[in-house]
């Protein structure tokens, strides 16, 4: 009972804190806090299944949630007209020259007998599948990428709703993590971190540079959404009768309404998540990953496969993970991959499980919702604390404008020091696991 109460008023503590944001500093800003903490909270239980479960150290969360942005673009944008025509279908066979290439070498190597004649032909065999890749790659992307570039230039998707690519987002997401875990798992647990650390670079390296897939910096806008565009909602006379009887004008009127549409959405996607990771926290299944988390060595005298395992619970939290960077690509109807930074999308994202309490679900929610709110607002509150410390001081004092300038570090410092003092009063988080 005492759990339960505890519980409850953190989560009340934090509804309260968004509520005073919204008659402080407006709906719209409380709604895109609601809204961002919604997902945040998404990808906090991805990593609390692979961390509070199973104890596997991620430490690539960016890269499996830009795979889940990259779907947004591959399902629901519209074909580049003439691009696949152009070059598209090389470039799908240049990839599966690549793919057959490897897999052609990984034969060699598995089927031929040690020896200087197994060295020279698995050489000879990349050498030879790299040059005719690149051969007919390069012409390819570069006919894609001439297809008016200012706007275009890239192959786009597949026009299909754009619900479609939450689910296609933890695909493959689940894809990358299969592939990681297949190499990674059953070795020391450091060189999973640093297989994900690894593998999170490159996919952002590919986002950047690979046009035709991503339009890489130059950026994929007016990505579609599930809820209307504000600018329709102003030019509908019905909406605009609606927004006036509640005293807003179509502006503001369609700004929340679009914010708190996206706001239902995101909680019911969250609550089946909850609800689904409550269901496996509570099963056998969940018993035996937290047995194999505490003791691997007696989980597998047991005669538990603690490795397929292990890829299991990697596998499915990062396609939460990619279902939460589908969700989040979505909001912002944009896919900006330098948006994707470790500091954002791994530190912040492993801080929010700490902070909420590893292996509990609700502690993982928690988490995500407190750390983003305190995220967004100490920056402002910061500034506000510094106005007020240097309100006697000259305004040419040389001590004023380097506190001033210090108020932009509020953040990571708010977050080092939110982490030491849950570390040091309640080192199993807010919310502990039972």
């Amino acid at each position: 009972m005492t759990d339960t109460l505890r519980t409850t008023g953190l989560f009340v503590l934090v509804g309260v804190l968004i509520l005073i944001t919204g008659f402080t500093q407006g709906w719209n800003t409380a709604l895109l806090i609601l809204n961002m903490g919604l997902v945040s909270a998404i990808m906090s239980i991805g990593v609390n299944l692979q961390w509070g479960f199973a104890g596997l150290f991620n430490v690539g969360i960016m890269g499996f949630v830009a795979l889940g942005g990259l779907a947004s673009v591959l399902v629901s944008m519209q074909p580049t007209p003439g691009a696949w025509s152009a070059g598209g279908w090389r470039i799908l066979l240049a990839l599966l020259i690549g793919v057959l290439t490897i897999v052609g070498a990984v034969l060699i190597m598995t089927r031929m007998a040690r020896g200087r004649a197994r060295v020279l032909a698995v050489i000879a065999l990349l050498v030879a599948g790299f040059f005719l890749y690149r051969a007919v790659f390069d012409p390819a992307v570069a006919a894609v990428e001439a297809i008016n570039p200012a706007l275009l230039g890239y192959l786009g998707g597949l026009g299909l709703p754009v619900i479609v690519a939450w689910p296609v987002g933890g695909l493959l997401a689940a894809g990358a993590a299969w592939i990681i875990g297949k190499t990674a798992l059953g070795l020391r647990s450091d060189y999973l971190a640093i297989a994900t650390l690894g593998i999170a670079e490159i996919i952002i390296a590919v986002l950047k540079n690979e046009d035709w897939l991503s339009r890489g910096v130059t950026n994929v806008v007016g990505i579609p959404r599930p809820v209307p565009y504000e600018i329709d909602l102003q030019n509908n006379p019905g909406f605009i009768e609606r927004a006036a009887s509640f005293g807003l004008d179509p502006v503001e009127g369609s700004t929340l309404y679009v914010k708190i549409a996206y706001a239902l959405l995101f909680l019911a996607v969250l609550l089946i998540l909850l609800w689904m990771a409550q269901i496996a926290l509570q099963s056998p299944w969940g018993r035996m990953m937290r047995a194999i988390r505490d003791n691997e060595v007696a989980a597998e005298a047991l005669g538990k496969d603690v490795t397929r395992r292990h890829l299991q619970i990697f596998v499915l939290g990062s396609a939460v993970c990619g279902l939460a960077g589908a969700m989040l690509t979505t909001l912002d109807s944009q896919l900006v991959p330098t948006t994707y930074q470790p500091l954002r999308f791994t530190f912040l994202i492993w801080v929010m499980v700490i902070v909420g309490g590893s292996g509990n679900n609700f502690g993982a929610v928690l988490g995500g919702m407190l750390i983003w709110y305190l995220w967004v607002q100490v920056e402002p509150v910061g500034i506000w604390l510094m106005q007020l410390l240097t309100a006697g001081m000259a305004d040419g004092s040389w001590l004023k404008a380097h506190l001033m300038d210090s108020a932009a570090h509020m953040r990571l410092f708010t977050m080092g020091l939110v982490l030491l003092l849950v570390l040091r009063f309640s080192p199993r988080g807010l919310i502990p696991e039972k």
